[in-house]
């Protein structure tokens, strides 16, 4: 199976910004479509953001204008540039891709941790 690999969360002040990585075993950005999830304390996972294989880009509500999905398909790696960070965007974060219909692809992995704290 397609391994995903997530990485680049730690702790961060409010307003503060990061970038996480997904790191795929295989070329499939030209594919599928590639999604971020997160799932907060108490909280069911919910998706983030997605880019379909042709670059298309769609965003939670909670994340427009502040949150930047994109992929590099020579490295096989897929990104979200994270900005004005807020609590609420405390989480651990996924990436996963996503068929048709609606399954995902790779199982799920560790995750990447996001905490934001004063």
């Amino acid at each position: 199976q397609v391994q995903l690999v997530e990485s680049g969360g730690g702790l961060v002040q409010p307003g503060g910004s990061l970038r996480l990585s997904c790191a795929a075993s295989g070329s499939i950005f030209s594919i599928y479509t590639m999604a971020w999830y997160r799932q907060g304390p108490g909280k069911q996972r919910e998706l983030v953001a997605r880019i379909s294989s042709g670059g298309t880009t769609n965003y939670a509500a909670s994340v427009k204008g502040r949150f930047t999905i994109s992929r590099d398909k020579a490295k096989n790696t897929m990104y979200l540039q994270m900005n004005s960070l807020q609590l609420e965007d405390t989480a651990v974060y996924y990436c996963n891709a996503v068929l048709e219909s609606g399954s995902y692809l790779a199982p799920w992995g560790q995750g990447t941790q996001v905490t934001v704290s004063s």
